[in-house]
């Protein structure tokens, strides 16, 4: 399946609880667009994260975002570079 990126920036930056609350709306919805998380990237400012997740296309991964009401700028396929 192809990794899918998803990049997002926070104005406010990002609190604990809000990135708790959004890991968990996320999660729920994970299996209902058939979307495995892998990793993701926060800021140490708290503004900008970047979340890579291994999905069928990037509209399920935008459906899912939509779904779980998680902020996002942009999602684009992508490939891994280097070491695996």
């Amino acid at each position: 399946m192809p990794n899918i990126i998803v990049e997002r920036n926070f104005d406010p930056p990002l609190t604990m609880e809000e990135l708790q609350d959004m890991d968990e709306r996320i999660k729920r919805c994970l299996n209902i667009y058939k979307v495995r998380w892998i990793r993701s990237f926060l800021a140490t400012d708290r503004r900008r994260m970047i979340c890579e997740y291994e999905a069928a296309d990037t509209a399920s991964v935008r459906n899912l975002q939509r779904e779980a009401d998680a902020r996002f700028d942009h999602v684009w396929p992508g490939d891994v570079l280097g070491e695996q």
